[in-house]
């Protein structure tokens, strides 16, 4: 037998594999209900300072104790040969150099979480879910050569969530802590650890989540490393392939749990990685999303290729080659908000419940963000709707049940189409796959049949195939017998329903409001910015009243598209909540492009015109800085 361990946001689990793919048994403890002194209800300590969105590790510990001595009830586990796992990917955890001699004189008489934590230097881990990094993220992409080159180099560009921007502010902020940690472990190898009863290392999937290994060379980068932190490579874990083998297990679980001391442990990967085997998509072509606490769709590359936007990720896959990743915050998390905020059971997001309003929603689009998203990377404090005025007003619980899942899912589609596949079909996972109404939605949208696996905890699953590789075993192999759909699951696009979606409404109110919640580098207080861009070089000039206001203003990092480009250049005024732009080029071929925006505002110009002033009335002195911009701008371009 196999066994596959899954340290999720809220949960962690186990699923047990017969050789032939048969499940023997699964067992989950949920952190917020079985350990409430943790105070952690989610999984994750809430109201964190700046962004901050921790867990503690000792809680994973406690829970993986639970896990197997309950585990150990329901089958015999000195039948299971190898042990295989994943974790939420970019969670770390930091140990002093006692780490390895606890990991390898483990009392079985005493619990995990009493052993190690004294090991700990940093007594909480920051998750995926934490946003306070975005001043490192900057730090690591101006030192690297800008985040294009961050891109190019590790496959994604610096995002707060990673471990890299994670790891850089710990040394900032808690330096003598920093210098204290001699290991530093993601979620996944700091529990391979544990079972292996010593430092483990790190997966090429889970390794690429941290903007820190070169995914070309499969290798720490020298450049990554050095823009992030001092002395950082000997405190990382080796690379590896997952499902490679670690060694034998910890005398520890042998004593307490019953395992056989033959038992062979691999290298764990991340939860995303490990979905990709679980649902048997390693092989380039098949898409997967996955419904959990974050929403994320993924699939098989052959070769990787970038997210131009920068909101997309390419993986090491570990099935060989590569694998695209794009993850969206505001998953199950706002399905559970809306849920609560309607005073509504899950059974008002299944398909009965949903047949009260059509595909399409009649016009009524929502931007289905509870709180701070990644994908597009902007705050949120609830979602923002369009449409009739009843629907405005929150009224008729099924129509904005329906517009917080097409908005989620339409979000979902613009934000992927980089990826360039055209899916034959789509394999749902995670918990709320079971729900058909929200699969039928996921169809309707993508225009493509909609399948679901036997099992939804498809990176357990996964885990357990990873464990029979570990034991020798094909993976495709595993995967034939292991990865079977669920009979009658296959839902088909409702008829009628192709180009119901209000895409173009959903675009536009997606772009507005990423204007209104103005990026740092647009001018404020009445400040502007003349910026000339030709080919790949950038130069801002930037001009305000006030010494404070030039402080403020940080690089931008993600230039949008309607910046100009080719030797074009923008000027922005903003007075207040007033904004002007002035977009001036050498060319009428410039200006024809200007238009081809990848977010239209509503304030832009079309069909190649300059965009015009939309200023109810000037000041004398808003008079004087027009001209005075108007000089700079001709100067400029002499230059």
């Amino acid at each position: 037998m196999y066994l596959g361990i899954d340290s999720s946001t809220q949960s962690i689990s186990a699923l047990v594999l017969s050789a032939n793919g048969e499940i023997v048994a699964d067992h989950s403890i949920n952190f917020g209900a079985r350990l409430p002194k943790f105070l952690s209800p989610s999984g994750f300590i809430p109201d964190g300072p700046d962004g901050e969105v921790h867990a503690d590790p000792r809680m994973w510990l406690e829970a993986l104790d639970l896990l197997l001595g309950e585990l150990a009830t329901k089958t015999d586990l000195s039948q299971v040969r190898a042990i295989g796992g994943s974790g939420q990917q970019h969670g770390s955890v930091y140990l002093d150099d006692t780490f390895s001699t606890r990991l390898s004189s483990l009392d079985a008489g005493v619990n995990l979480s009493e052993q190690i934590s004294p090991a700990l230097t940093r007594a909480s881990s920051p998750i995926w879910m934490d946003t306070s990094t975005s001043s490192q993220c900057q730090q690591i992409a101006e030192a690297s050569g800008g985040n294009a080159e961050v891109c190019r180099i590790t496959g994604s560009v610096a995002v707060e969530r990673f471990t890299g921007p994670q790891i850089r502010r710990f040394f900032q902020h808690s330096s003598e802590k920093y210098q204290e940690t001699a290991y530093i472990h993601l979620v996944s190898s700091f529990l391979c650890s544990v079972f292996a009863g010593k430092s483990a290392p790190l997966d090429y999937g889970d390794g690429a989540g941290m903007n820190l290994m070169n995914l070309a060379g499969l290798c720490w980068d020298e450049t990554m490393l050095a823009a992030t932190a001092p002395e950082l490579e000997g405190k990382l874990p080796a690379l590896a392939a997952a499902g490679s083998l670690v060694g034998e297990i910890s005398p520890y679980f042998v004593q307490r749990y019953g395992f056989s001391a033959a038992c062979r442990v691999g290298v764990f990967t991340g939860d995303n990685p490990a979905s990709l085997v679980g649902m048997g998509a390693t092989t380039p072509g098949q898409v997967v999303i996955s419904l959990g606490t974050s929403d994320t769709l993924f699939a098989g590359m052959s070769e990787p290729h970038t997210d131009p936007r920068g909101f997309g990720h390419v993986f090491g896959n570990p099935g060989g080659g590569f694998m695209c990743l794009v993850c969206f915050r505001n998953g199950s998390l706002a399905r559970e908000a809306m849920r609560d905020e309607l005073q509504v059971g899950w059974e008002a997001f299944d398909v009965e419940h949903l047949k009260a309003t059509p595909p399409g929603n009649e016009g009524n689009v929502m931007l289905p963000f509870y709180g701070a998203e990644i994908t597009p990377r902007r705050d949120f404090d609830g979602p923002i709707r369009k449409g009739s005025a009843a629907f405005l007003s929150g009224e008729n619980a099924a129509s904005q049940i329906r517009a917080l899942l097409e908005g989620q899912f339409m979000n979902m589609k613009h934000h992927t189409d980089w990826i360039g596949i055209t899916p034959a079909s789509i394999r749902l996972t995670g918990g709320a796959s079971r729900n058909d109404g929200i699969a039928q939605i996921v169809a309707d949208v993508f225009q493509a049949p909609v399948e679901r696996l036997d099992i939804a905890n498809s990176a357990a699953l996964g885990a357990s195939i990873l464990a029979a590789v570990t034991d020798g075993r094909a993976m495709t192999e595993m995967q034939a017998v292991a990865c079977r759909c669920s009979p009658g699951s296959l839902l088909k696009p409702t008829e009628n329903s192709a180009g119901a979606h209000h895409f173009s409404s959903f675009i536009e109110l997606l772009g507005w409001t990423i204007l209104t919640h103005l990026p740092p580098w647009i001018g404020k207080n009445g400040a502007f910015s003349l910026i000339h861009r030709r080919g790949s070089e950038k130069m801002e000039h930037f001009y305000s009243s006030t010494a404070v206001e030039r402080q403020k203003r940080s690089i931008f990092t993600h230039p949008p598209p309607w910046i100009g480009k080719n030797g074009a250049f923008s000027l922005i005024h903003r007075r207040g909540t007033e904004k002007t732009e002035h977009f001036h080029s050498s060319t009428a071929v410039e200006r024809k492009k200007r238009s081809n925006f990848t977010h239209p505002p509503p304030w832009n110009g079309k069909n190649g015109a300059m965009l015009r002033a939309r200023v109810a009335r000037m000041t004398a002195m808003d008079s004087f800085k027009a001209l005075v911009a108007w000089v700079l701008l001709v100067y400029a371009w002499i230059l």
